[in-house]
């Protein structure tokens, strides 16, 4: 089965997604299902992590009881019948899911996943709620790294995040939180709605990098940029740019390179992270 995109209208104004990066409630999820259709298949375990900043305001892990009599597969996680048979049903933890939720900017690893089988469980506990704007690690590093997978477990061994069980729902947040760190680290996001400006598919150039080109071109001053070519790992360059060529979809930086001074034109949709050297220490 494919998962579906999920870009379509933008997040609604003002908090969370307006918000400092740093102030903005963060919900990072992970589920374990017994199978991948959100209309048949049910959730087993989860694990929920609401975070401001660098503090976890509220917290939910647990395995979970389906409350029918499925048998499945425990290969992939290792969590089996019996493993479950003392857990909650999702209809007892649904009100706490949802108060972790609430009011915070949801971030999954293949997120539509996790999203869809959240609003299932949600709905047929009585609770329905619909998830339609999230952020996820998995489009957020196939757009910023070269890797040549983006898988959660290929990722935590190239960003180096601490070791983990595999396909088991805290490590996986934990996992999730690491690689979200290294992901607002190479796009320096001011606030959640910009990273979500940088999952939208190809073409589209982040408004905050247009604004910080802009700046550029005004100052005359050199800056910093982290870009990635189609297939090829980021480059940073050091560059003064002359000309922000709007009328070009998707909008060109033109400029040139520092020491040598040759004329370079980007794609700004390609273009990760703006900053003046001015503020990068020696």
């Amino acid at each position: 089965m494919t998962a579906p995109t999920h870009h379509g209208a933008a997040p609604p104004s003002g908090p969370p997604w307006d918000l400092p990066l740093a102030e903005a409630p963060l919900a990072f999820v992970d589920l374990e299902m017994t199978g991948l259709d959100p209309g048949r298949d049910r959730v087993i375990e989860v694990c929920v992590e609401r975070v401001v900043g660098s503090v976890v305001e509220d917290r939910l892990e647990t395995l979970v009881r389906p409350d029918d009599a499925r048998v499945w597969e425990p290969s992939v996680h290792g969590i089996t019948k019996d493993a479950v048979a003392g857990a909650p049903t999702f209809a007892e933890v649904a009100a706490r899911v949802g108060a972790i939720l609430d009011g915070a900017v949801l971030v999954a690893h293949a997120a539509i996943w996790d999203v869809r089988f959240l609003e299932a469980e949600l709905a047929r506990a009585g609770r329905a709620q619909k998830l339609a704007c999230f952020l996820d690690s998995l489009v957020l590093s196939r757009r910023v790294f070269g890797f040549e997978s983006h898988s959660l477990e290929s990722l935590a061994v190239a960003l180096g995040a601490p070791e983990r069980r595999a396909h088991r729902a805290g490590d996986d947040v934990r996992t999730l939180r690491h690689v979200f760190g290294r992901l607002v680290t190479e796009l320096g996001p001011a606030t959640p709605r910009d990273l979500w400006h940088t999952e939208v598919e190809s073409r589209h150039a982040r408004p905050a990098i247009l604004a910080a080109l802009q700046r550029a071109e005004a100052a005359g001053s050199p800056v910093r940029i982290r870009y990635r070519p189609s297939g090829k790992k980021p480059q940073e360059l050091s560059m003064v740019i002359t000309k922000l060529a709007s009328d070009l979809d998707p909008p060109r930086a033109i400029g040139y390179l520092l020491p040598g001074r040759g004329r370079r034109e980007l794609r700004t949709d390609r273009i990760l992270l703006v900053e003046p050297l001015s503020t990068q220490a020696p």
